[in-house]
Formats: C-alpha cells, structure tokens, sequence
C-alpha cells in the first residue's frame, strides 16, 4: 500500500473590502465580502514543507483590496473574473483560481424627503453571491462564471398543497390542501457567456423567480422552483443551468381550541427547525457541463 496526496487547494476567506466612490459630491459604495483559492503544483508544500511555489494568502487579500482601486468594484462578477485571472497569469504555478463573492447591499438615508449623497444604512433581501473559476492561461483560459444569490426569504400564505405522499408506518402528517409555503432560497446560475450588463441580468433574474414563485399553483416546492428554472432558463439564453437550495420555513396551524377560540388558517407556529431541505438543478440538455470546480464551494457559498 502507497500513500499519496489527493487534491488539495489554499487561499484566503472572507476578506471584507468596501469600496467608496468618491469621484463626484454623490459618493457610492460597494460593499464585498471575497474569497479566493487556489490550485495548482504545491505538493512540495504537503508533502515537504517547501513553500517557494505558495503564493501567501496574505498576498492574495492584498490584490483583492488593490484591484478594488486598481481594477474597479463595477460589478462583481467583472472585479471577480479579473481577479482570477490576474492570479492564474502572474504565478506559474497556478493551475486555477476560484474567487467567491458575497455582496452586501446599502440604502441611501433620506434627509427631508431627499437621497442623501453619502450616508446608508444596511438593506437588502438577500446577499447577493458570484463564483468565478479562471483555469489555463491563452488560448486555453476557461472562464466559469456563477451569479446568485442566498437567504432570499420568501413566503406565500395560499396557492400551495402538501397532499398524495408515499405513506409508511412513521407518517403522521395530515395532508393539506392549503397552506403557507415559505423557504429561505439559495439561487445560483451559470453562464455560458456573458450578459451584456451584469447590474442589468441580476435584478432580472431575481424578479422572474420571485413572480414565478408567486404565480405557480404549488403542488409540491420541488414543482414551484423547476418551473422558477425553466423561466429562468426560457427569458435568458446566456444561462446554461440554475440550481436552488430551499430549506422549508415549516408554518403550523397552532391549536387555540382550548381558549374557545376558532382558527381558520390564520395563526400559525413558525417553527425553524427541524426542516426539509429541497435541492434542484434545472439545465439546458445541449450545453456543455461546468468543470467540476464550479460547484465546488470553498467557502460554502456555492
């Protein structure tokens, strides 16, 4: 028997970058929370302790704040891709880079009515996420890029079932016929190529799948977010598959019989945990699939 050593990537997590706009009176931030990782020849590193091929991890925080000003904080697949492959072209010993993003959003405070020009507080429904993997250098340079995003909660209080499940000697859930579907979304969606406006695609997308979360009679979450893929996938042909995490934010109707109180589906227990957790990919079936690295989270975003 031989012990070898598997696959093995490095990198720096999380460095928080906030990026103000200063050009104008009207100043404007951008708000990213990037990660970056690496692969490539760095076994001497495992298998030695022979660093002279490892790229410091601090190294990479600091191009990750500089590109911020050198490069531009557009948008965050742009500052993302750059990124990566500034990484794969300047060190010969990178194979791949994989830069994850989260992006936290601000509102403008208003002031008499008015949009002040550089105060904000924290918004946002979601965070919003992009996984970017740059392999290969020249003509060989493969670029994956993931928009997304997670911790959507997003909930409906009619217009869905739970009835007609397989039955065992452990079931005691009633069937229903009307209740709240309620879920905190994970979405996230590959290219094949790029829009011609990032800022553009991402409320897009965004609003086709909550307007189809809304609309579509649910006779099960896993029906509800296929048919929010194929709409996804029917408006925008630059986008090969999207793929969802749902955990169930289960809503019980809570008994107020013994208060001599009627509840006709009004009042509910919200409970958060234990939940099912639902996982769908809708995809085109004529498009090529995403190197295996795409999906493979380093920070657990993807």
């Amino acid at each position: 028997m031989s012990i070898v050593l598997g696959p093995n990537r490095y990198g720096k997590a999380e460095s928080r970058v906030v990026r103000i706009y200063r050009d104008e009176s009207r100043h404007e931030i951008r708000d990213i929370n990037v990660s970056t990782a690496l692969r490539g020849d760095f076994a001497g590193a495992h298998l030695f302790g022979d660093q002279s091929k490892v790229l410091p991890t601090d190294s990479q925080k600091q191009t990750a704040y500089s590109f911020a000003k050198e490069k531009g904080l557009v948008s965050i697949e742009d500052y993302g891709m750059t990124l990566g492959a500034h990484l794969v072209d300047t060190v010969e010993h990178i194979d791949s880079a994989r830069v994850e993003i989260e992006e936290f959003a601000w509102q403008r405070v208003l002031v008499d009515g008015t949009e002040h020009d550089h105060t904000w507080t924290r918004q946002g429904q979601e965070t919003r996420t992009a996984a970017i993997v740059v392999t290969g250098r020249g003509d060989e340079r493969q670029t994956t890029v993931i928009a997304g995003f997670k911790d959507l909660i997003i909930l409906k209080s009619t217009g869905s079932e739970f009835a007609g499940f397989y039955e065992d000697a452990y079931t005691v859930l009633e069937p229903t016929h009307d209740r709240i579907m309620a879920t905190s979304l994970v979405a996230q969606w590959r290219f094949t190529e790029a829009p011609a406006d990032w800022e553009a695609n991402y409320p897009a997308v965004k609003q086709i799948l909550v307007a189809t979360f809304a609309t579509v009679y649910s006779l099960a979450l896993q029906q509800t977010l296929y048919e929010m893929g194929k709409a996804v996938l029917e408006a925008f042909d630059e986008i090969a598959e999207i793929r969802f995490s749902a955990p169930n934010k289960h809503h019980f109707l809570f008994n107020l019989s013994p208060f001599g109180v009627e509840n006709n589906n009004e009042v509910f227990n919200a409970d958060d945990r234990p939940y099912g957790l639902i996982q769908a990919t809708v995809l085109r079936d004529d498009v090529a699939p995403a190197p295996a690295e795409a999906w493979d989270s380093y920070t657990g975003l993807v």
